[in-house]
């Protein structure tokens, strides 16, 4: 059987760190590999800054460590045009070390670092020759004015004589320019005011007490500045944008929210970057034997923000109508149907957009008499029961809700309720919104809020028994019946034999008299 052989699992060539990783060493080897990359790390971490060579940049005079009349303009390191610092000592034409932006090159104060690096950075950065010598002098006697004026010869105290001294014999047809400019420079540099390396500010709001929806924004900072500030849940008033270019700081600025959703508590907030001009700092370089260097150090540019200091939450003022379903009624239980309502507002929201529950209760009176609207509970109405209703989180104000008591209304009178909403019932996210004294009464005797019972039907009263009548004697009964017609109709026959006989009377008078005018039976009439 043949001889099976294992094979690498990588035939390609491993680089030796990896040989080394793989291989099987023994703990000292490892402890060493170790230790020697823990020295390698330290020595990268503690180099010394970069250094590159300065160059010859703009101006007058001659690129070496010393010359007769010397190099007036800038010196070029790593493309930045710096400036010499250290008057009197030899042109820095070696490599050059960057120590970054220092705010006491040179053991200079702060008020000449200020001008030096408003010069280098407003002036200095150009391709000018009459501009960059003009630069050099101005920043060579503001860090040391003695030693520049006399470090070629001059004897007096005038800037623009010792230019003169020097660039009479290297540029005399730019002596005076340079003159005219450095003098200025110099005089606007002791000028500069001495700006900290570093600001910080924020953002300050405040709230209209009597309208969350108003207030104001205020740019607080540790140095003065200018910049943009952009809002979130507001805008400017002025402008109608929630960003304002141009702000400065300790100006305020009237602003009006923009509520993320209806009826919930929220916060205003903004953030903003401003520029605080020049530092009196500048970027210091040195070269070994050689004058030290300014560059520009940069404007301040620093970062604010802010928010409400507490939510700004809408105010909400619940109100309510109710109607009875049914005015006249026999009883049982007292219905009402509730309908809620803002009064002022928006109706306050959850988290997740659901409304806020808001609960009313009503006292119901009994009275006698039907009150009229809006007048005061009389003393002798009587407290028949409660009523209580909280609304819906899912449909709030939307609908009526209908409310049945569990006690009934058994007497006869006139029920009224008088339903109420306070802030002492309320959740605390209601509260919030209604304010802790928030209190809503119905007037009392709301025509569409009294439900009547009226009292229950009598038996009606029996007429009294009819009086038993004498009886007449027997002669006269028979004499004068009773008529049968006036039997049936109930009335009493006595009371109608007087007039019965004047009416038997008359009539019997009226046939007499016609019976004597009528001619006699069988008589003849007379013929004439």
């Amino acid at each position: 059987m043949p001889k099976k052989h294992r094979t690498p699992l990588d035939p390609t060539p491993r680089p030796l760190i990896m040989r080394l990783l793989f291989a099987r060493l023994p703990l000292p080897a490892y402890v060493l590999i170790l230790a020697g990359l823990v020295v390698l790390l330290v020595i990268d971490v503690v180099a010394p800054p970069r250094a590159d060579a300065a160059e010859r940049g703009v101006g007058f005079g001659t690129w070496a460590p010393i010359s007769a009349y010397g190099w007036h303009g800038s010196m070029l390191i790593d493309g930045v045009h710096t400036y010499c610092i250290t008057p009197g000592a030899p042109a820095p034409t070696g490599p050059s070390t960057d120590h970054g932006i220092s705010g006491s090159a040179a053991g200079l104060s702060l008020q000449q670092l200020a001008g030096i690096n408003h010069l280098v950075s407003n002036y200095g950065q150009t391709e000018d020759p009459v501009q960059a010598a003009a630069v050099a002098w101005a920043v060579k006697a503001i860090a040391n004015r003695e030693e520049t004026l006399h470090a070629f010869g001059y004897r007096g105290d005038s800037l623009a004589e010792a230019i003169h001294w020097t660039l009479s014999a290297l540029a005399p047809q730019h002596d005076r320019a340079v003159q005219e400019r450095a003098v200025a420079y110099y005089d606007e540099a002791t000028r500069a005011a001495p700006t900290p390396t570093t600001a910080s500010g924020s953002l300050v709001f405040s709230t209209d007490a009597a309208d969350h929806r108003s207030g104001t924004v205020r740019v607080d900072a540790t140095s003065a500045a200018t910049g943009t500030v952009t809002l979130v849940n507001a805008v400017f008033t002025d402008s109608g944008s929630p960003t304002l270019d141009g702000a400065s700081v300790g100006s305020t600025h009237s602003i009006r929210t923009v509520p993320p959703a209806e009826g919930r508590a929220y916060a205003v907030s903004g953030t903003g970057r401003f520029r605080a001009g020049l530092p009196a700092a500048v970027r210091h370089y040195t070269t070994p034997g050689g004058q030290q260097t300014a560059g520009p150090a940069g404007v301040i540019e620093f970062e604010v923000a802010g928010a409400d200091a507490a939510p700004r939450v809408p105010p909400f003022s619940p109100s309510i109508s109710t109607r009875v379903p049914r005015r006249e009624t026999a009883g049982g239980p007292y219905v009402d149907e509730v309908t809620f309502a803002a009064e002022a507002g928006s109706w306050p929201r959850a988290e997740d957009g659901s409304y806020l529950p808001v609960t009313a209760g009503a006292v119901v009176y009994r009275t006698d008499v039907e009150p009229a609207p809006g007048s005061a509970v009389p003393a002798e109405a009587s407290i028949v029961g409660t009523l209580r209703v909280t609304t819906d989180p899912l449909i709030g104000p939307a609908g009526p809700y209908t409310v049945t008591s569990p006690w009934g209304m058994t007497a006869p009178g006139f029920y009224t309720a008088v339903w109420s909403v306070s802030a002492a019932d309320q959740v605390a996210a209601v509260v919030a919104h209604t304010g802790p004294d928030f209190v809503w009464v119905e007037r009392f005797g709301e025509p569409s809020q009294i439900a009547v019972v009226a009292p229950s039907p009598t038996e009606p009263t029996p007429p009294p028994p009819a009086p038993a009548e004498t009886p007449a004697p027997a002669g006269e009964v028979a004499q004068n019946p009773p008529s049968t017609a006036l039997a049936v109709t109930g009335t009493d026959t006595t009371a109608v034999r007087g007039p019965a006989a004047i009416a038997i009377g008359l009539l019997s008078i009226g046939i007499a008299i016609v019976a004597s005018r009528r001619p006699r039976f069988g008589a003849r009439p007379v013929i004439r």
